[in-house]
């Protein structure tokens, strides 16, 4: 990083914090603290919800799986406009109606206190793991940049997030999001362009968008149908579907942020934005690491792009041989790319087919030599599992951009990282004080009390978050990570809010019996099938609401109402 960097960089984060603490001021009661005394218009609530999602993880890792596998993730968000429709019609009027803090505060009042316990802990279970995730994505930004190790990084960005967090609430989280929002647009239109402009003069857009469509890095779209297949339209349409209906629906990192809202209509508002924005952004973040991949066709990359593994498997008497066999691969690729070109200009079909053939063998040959360097690092003492995913759109960015634009690239990163930890963790404390402490710890306390343990619960979860950082590493793709870790637990969730408000004879304990159904369904999909993870969402909304039914049709006695527990109507 040069000078220019490191100001763009500091000053970028420094207004962020302290605009998000000066729009914060006043958080001083529970309601203001943990909801923003329900005060937020739309436009701040869409953006956060945005924000919430567009960690780190997207920027670092999506390009990166764009890089090597195309732009087929874009299908895992199709589901999101269906999801959000239902969401504003259901559940957004029913939460704010119900004037609860968490959306689990409902099903004490729907089921009983079990069956709210239960979800309270699931929710803890995934979204502190999520957490975790969300904080390694910028540990690796430092490491690539500084050269320190990323468990040092790590607990440098997490005690900066839970400063901040503890410090401003909802409000002040809310409106840093709006801006950190702009540094993320301005940022991806700058990364596009700079890429574009990078190219060799020979090569134009229409050129690239053609190299990259050839070599399958433009394929945002796979109709065929494969249980196994973790990207296409139908895990899209259908898993992707149940995915964003719990997450939205049931998490409450989402939905504390259209608790927020002034009223039903923000809120709902604030969710269609995010519909209408969330594919396109997506889409353009996959869009620019193939156009990352088509400047690598003419500036070699190197074999891995995680330095550290690099120069350690360099000293190996076996890499002489591959990387020989990769510089060949390159240059065949390079000139291929070129004939392509020239044989496409010339409209020259027959010409066209056989350079694509050329183009494609000597893709399959970097891909080769790649894996090799992959086998390499684990067979002389490297990670198992090692994937070097996440350091591609990093090793671009800090190689070829130009002063200033490395600075703010990284801010971006870093926005995206605070907005979605500190998100995170501010719904993590809400979720333990008011479903678990004040419900079981002390029930008559005063506000000032709640408060105080609302900011001790933030900065519990916050070292948590820390602590699971560290096996971020172990997980490839962070973006695939992140999604898989939330589809191991959506699924029971969506399925009891399923019969909380469509079942209206299922009680608490069937309810709560079918959540452990559906989590033992998950878990055996998860560990002993190559099942997508989006289907995981299904499976267990399916399990949970055909085992809750069961249950009160097959054993009466398991559908009484709980003593005590207030049913609304």
């Amino acid at each position: 990083m040069r000078p220019l960097d490191w100001i763009v960089l500091i000053t970028s984060l420094v207004s962020i914090v302290l605009y998000g603490l000066y729009r914060g001021r006043g958080s001083n009661t529970v309601d203001r603290y943990l909801l923003a005394g329900r005060s937020m218009p739309w436009y701040a609530m869409g953006l956060s919800i945005m924000a919430t999602q567009a960690s780190a993880v997207t920027f670092i890792s999506t390009t990166g799986q764009s890089y090597v596998d195309g732009m087929r993730f874009v299908q895992a968000y199709f589901g999101l406009p269906i999801a959000m429709v239902v969401i504003c019609a259901t559940v957004v009027p029913l939460f704010r109606r119900a004037g609860v803090y968490t959306a689990y505060e409902y099903l004490e009042r729907r089921f009983d206190s079990k069956t709210r316990t239960l979800a309270s802990l699931i929710f803890l279970c995934q979204r502190g793991l999520s957490a975790g995730l969300t904080l390694y994505a910028p540990a690796i930004v430092l490491s690539v940049i500084l050269g320190w190790p990323e468990r040092t990084t790590t607990m440098l960005m997490g005690t900066l997030v839970i400063i901040y967090t503890v410090l401003g609430g909802i409000k002040a989280v809310t409106w840093s999001d709006v801006q950190q929002m702009g540094i993320i647009f301005l940022g991806l239109v700058v990364s596009l362009v700079t890429v574009i402009v990078l190219m060799p003069s020979s090569v134009s857009f229409g050129d690239a968008m053609f190299l990259a469509g050839k070599a399958g890095r433009l394929n945002a779209v796979t109709t065929h149908f494969d249980w196994n297949d973790r990207f296409n339209i139908w895990s899209g349409l259908i898993g992707s579907t149940f995915l964003f209906l719990s997450y939205f629906g049931c998490d409450q990192s989402q939905v504390q942020r259209y608790l927020t809202g002034r009223s039903i209509a923000q809120s709902r508002l604030g969710l269609l934005f995010n519909a209408v924005a969330k594919i396109p952004m997506q889409f353009f973040i996959l869009f620019i690491g193939a156009m990352v991949f088509v400047f690598y066709l003419f500036v070699q990359p190197p074999v891995l792009f995680q330095r550290a593994e690099l120069g350690r498997i360099q000293r190996a008497s076996e890499f002489q041989p591959l990387a020989e066999q990769y510089n060949r691969a390159f240059e065949d690729r390079r000139q291929a790319a070129l004939a392509l070109v020239d044989a496409h200009h010339a409209r020259d079909a027959a010409a066209e087919a056989r350079r694509v053939a050329e183009y494609r063998a000597a893709q399959k040959e970097i891909d080769g030599a790649r894996t090799a360097a992959v086998k390499l690092v684990e067979s002389t003492g490297g990670e198992k599992g090692f994937s070097d995913t996440n350091y591609i759109f990093l090793s671009f960015v800090t190689r070829h951009l130009p002063a200033g634009l490395v600075g703010l690239i990284i801010a971006v990163i870093f926005a995206a990282a605070m907005s979605a930890s500190s998100g995170e963790i501010n719904s993590l404390a809400t979720v333990t004080v008011v479903d678990l402490y004040r419900r079981y710890v002390r029930r008559e306390a005063s506000d000032r009390h709640y408060l105080a343990a609302s900011r001790w619960a933030t900065l519990f979860w916050g070292v948590y978050a820390v602590t699971f950082a560290g096996w971020g590493k172990r997980l490839g793709s962070l973006i695939v990570a992140v999604n898989v870790v939330g589809s191991l637990f959506y699924g029971s969730l969506l399925g009891c809010f399923v019969l909380a408000l469509a079942f209206r004879r299922v009680r608490g304990t069937a309810t709560f019996i079918a959540m452990l159904a559906g989590e033992a369904a998950i878990f055996s999909a998860f560990l002993f099938t190559g099942m997508s993870y989006l289907w995981y969402n299904v499976i267990g909304c399916v399990v949970v609401v055909g085992t809750a039914l069961a249950i009160t049709y097959l054993a009466p006695g398991a559908n009484a109402a709980t003593p005590g527990t207030r049913q609304p109507v």
